[in-house]
This record gives structure tokens, C-alpha cells and sequence, in this order.
């Protein structure tokens, strides 16, 4: 380049302040306590500039927002987008959503980065390694050398911790013990989907997991998953987790509002290999076998994910059974197992201090067809239950923190241009940024 070219250059870029300029929407902001009609001006990546009446001509581009919200980019921290769940439509599912950021909550590592490369849609993403008998584990009582040595690999890969998979395919109470405390003393990130050997996933597994943790970090996964009244009524479990939550301040967890749940489909000699796929069965009164739920999916009971129209489905009947049979069982299915009652009641609990006792708002969805967060999240908001800055709270500024990322989650100066703009009268996203 020459000095008369570089002048030329440096000349037209100093023409613009902002890349982007988003004009008359109404920004939300938990972290700055603002919500007025503002103009965003976005350089490089990063909010340069939260303020009224911006001047449009220091834009390369302006997107009129009137009547629209404008909100820090919403943060899934827990998401499936991986070969073994999730699949190839689940950055795309999540984008369409309004997610700007997701923790695939399971992996395999190696399965969510090939995915990411190869049906990515722009968004942030992290992954954890699941913990899996006969998987990733030889057997359901690793000892610390084991579970060291899968930490070691799935860092070396990229990941940020572990996942214990207890709900499906539980460990002993012991070596779940270990596993939290070893990925602690390595400062990596645990979370787990509550059961061992001793207790399913339900309230005593919930509650077996609070004791578990025995002080240390843990990312207890989808309280209302532990609140479906398998054990007593579902409001007194609700009552129960939110009592433990608040009496363990080391815990942090989120919940989904979606009645769907989302599970293994996959049979190994007659029956489902997941456990919470036997409890779901049973729940809708059918036998625990694989016969028991080709007849839960012709019924309408078991809903398998189905890929249709670039993106899953939920299907029943005569189909979702071709389907399910011509993928040799190994899919994933989803019930209709989440009472109302207990779903809104963790949404919007506080603890003494006026703090969230369920931190955030999730789905589990990605590639399962529950990315609900901004549709039934804003209808907590209609209902007055939450106020927007507290949706932004759960959806973004909380799960933020959750996991270190100091430049996201809100608006100062500086941070990272996240960005989901949502229309409140339909509750629908109807556009992001990533990275500006």
C-alpha cells in the first residue's frame, strides 16, 4: 500500500465512528438500571456508545429499531448442539431464538466442535465432556486417577469441565463426591444433572447433590427437572429446592419454562438406556421396554425429535416411529413432564437479600425444540412476575457472571456488542448481533 492509499484509507475510516448504529429502540439494561428510548453505537466489536439521538451519518450502518427492545445478548447456559444431542441444527435453532452465547452441556467435545465448524451459525459457544459409564468412564465408580485423566482430555480439547450425567447414567454417591471436588481443586467448571446409584433424578437426588457438593462450585442443572412430584406433591419439592438453593450459596443452577423435557430415544436390549427415559415411560403409564415406548410415541405421549425443514420437530405417530426405527432407536425424545406451577414459581423466586434463588433461565434445547427462553420468559413479563431488567438479569447478566465473561451481559463501554432485539407484543427475537 502506498502513503497516498493509507491516507486514503485512514481518511474513510475516520469518516465513521460507530460500524453499526441502532437507532430508536428501547434499551434494557440490568447491570446500568436503564431502560429509555436509546440510540447504540457499535466499533470493532464493542459498544462505543449508549446514548439519545446519536448521529446516523457517523454509521456505516443503521438499523431503525422504533418499537423494538434492545437487550445484552442472550446467554443459554444450558444447550445441546453436539453429534450425540442436539445435532447439526442447534446453533441455527439457538440464533433463531435470540441466543447470542450457549454452553453445550454435554458433548462430546470433539462431536460439538465438528458441528461448529461445519453447521455453525456465529454464535459464542463453550462445551463441557459428559461423565459416562462405559463412555467416557470404565464403570459407574471412577476413582481420581480416571477422572483426572478425562479432565486433562477434554481441557486439552477445548472444553471448560465436566458434565456428571446422573439423571441417565448415574455414578456411585462416591465417585460423584470425588468428581466434584477434583474438577474444583482444578478450577475447571462442574455441572450435573442430578442421581447416582442411590437416587434418581428427582427431589432426593437433588438433595443428595446439594450434600454432594459439600461446599464447593457446582452448576446444579434445570431445577424443575427435580420438582415433577415423583416423590411428594410437586409444589413441596418446588418449596424444598428452593429452601436448599438459598441455605447453599456455593450452587448456582438455572431452570427452563418449556413443559417439554428432552432425553435418550436410544434401546439396548428391549429397554431405553437412560433412566429418566424409563421414568418418563412410566409416568405416562407405559411399560419401561422398548415395546412399551414404540407404543408412548404412536400414543402421543413420547415426542421424538425429528429433523424436518432444517430444523427438529416434535413428532408422534406412525412417522416419529419410521423415524425413530430407521435411526436404529438412537434419538432423542421428549415428554410433556413440567407441571406449570413449579416451572414459574423457581422462575421468580427470591432469596431474603431480594437475589434470585434459580439464577438463570435456560432451555436444554439447542437442537431439542424447546428454545423458549424469549417467548415464555416475556410472558412471565406480561404477567408482571418479572420486570424486563429481571429478565435481562436471568438471560444474560447472571449467566455472564456465571461463567467469567466480564465483557458480556450488559452495555457499558467497552463490552462485547451481544446484542438480541426483541418485539414484546408477539415475545418473539427478531434480531442479534455476535461480536457487533
Amino acid at each position: 500500500m502506498t502513503l497516498h492509499e493509507n491516507f486514503e484509507k485512514e481518511e474513510f475510516d475516520m469518516a465513521y465512528k460507530y460500524d453499526i448504529l441502532l437507532r430508536r429502540g428501547t434499551v434494557v439494561d440490568y447491570a446500568t438500571d436503564r431502560e429509555d428510548l436509546l440510540d447504540v453505537g457499535i466499533a470493532d466489536g464493542k459498544i462505543v456508545e449508549t446514548a439519545a439521538d446519536l448521529n446516523p451519518s457517523l454509521a456505516r450502518e443503521v438499523f431503525d429499531l422504533t418499537d423494538q427492545h434492545v437487550v445484552p445478548g442472550i446467554i443459554d447456559i444450558h444447550t445441546h448442539f453436539s453429534n450425540w444431542i442436539g445435532g447439526r441444527y442447534g446453533h441455527k435453532m439457538l440464533a433463531l431464538a435470540g441466543v447470542t452465547t450457549a454452553l453445550d452441556m454435554a458433548g462430546p467435545v470433539d462431536g460439538a466442535w465438528d458441528l461448529a465448524r461445519d453447521f455453525g451459525a456465529g454464535l459464542n459457544i463453550a462445551s463441557i465432556e459428559y461423565v459416562r459409564p462405559e463412555h467416557t468412564v470404565k464403570d459407574a465408580d471412577p476413582g481420581n486417577a480416571e477422572l483426572q485423566s478425562l479432565l486433562d482430555r477434554c481441557l486439552s480439547q477445548g472444553a471448560i469441565g465436566l458434565k456428571l450425567l446422573g439423571g441417565h447414567y448415574p455414578l456411585t454417591s462416591e465417585a460423584t463426591a470425588r468428581a466434584i471436588e477434583l474438577v474444583n481443586r482444578n478450577k475447571a467448571y462442574i455441572a450435573f444433572h442430578c442421581g447416582t446409584a442411590s437416587n434418581g433424578s428427582n427431589i432426593d437426588g437433588f438433595l443428595e447433590a446439594v450434600e454432594l457438593a459439600n461446599g464447593h462450585a457446582l452448576h446444579i442443572a434445570h431445577i424443575n427437572s427435580y420438582t415433577r412430584g415423583l416423590k411428594r406433591p410437586y409444589m413441596a419439592e418446588a418449596e424444598e429446592a428452593i429452601t436448599a438453593l438459598v441455605n447453599n450459596p456455593a450452587i448456582r443452577s438455572e431452570s427452563y419454562l418449556s413443559p417439554m423435557n428432552g432425553t435418550s430415544a436410544k434401546c439396548s436390549q428391549g429397554v431405553p438406556e437412560s433412566l429418566q427415559t424409563q421414568t418418563n415411560l412410566a409416568m405416562g403409564g407405559f411399560a419401561k421396554t422398548e415395546a412399551g415406548f414404540e407404543e408412548a410415541i404412536r400414543a402421543g405421549w413420547a415426542n421424538i425429535n425429528m429433523e424436518e425443514g432444517g430444523r427438529m420437530v416434535l413428532a408422534t405417530g406412525e412417522r416419529a416411529v419410521a423415524y425413530w426405527r430407521e435411526l436404529g432407536t438412537d434419538a432423542t425424545v421428549s415428554f410433556k413432564v413440567n407441571p406449570p406451577e413449579p416451572r414459574i414459581r423457581l422462575a421468580v423466586a427470591k432469596r431474603p437479600d431480594g437475589r434470585f434463588v434459580v439464577d438463570c433461565i435456560s432451555t436444554d434445547g439447542g437442537g431439542i425444540p424447546r428454545n423458549v427462553i424469549v417467548q415464555m420468559g416475556l410472558a412471565l413479563v406480561k404477567l408482571q412476575a418479572l420486570t424486563l431488567k429481571e429478565f435481562v438479569q436471568k438471560t444474560s447478566y447472571n449467566p455472564a457472571r456465571i461463567l467469567g465473561l466480564t465483557q458480556k451481559g450488559h452495555f457499558r463501554p467497552g463490552a462485547d456488542a451481544d446484542i438480541t432485539v426483541l418485539n414484546l407484543d408477539n415475545q418473539q427475537p427478531v434480531m442479534s448481533l455476535v461480536n457487533g
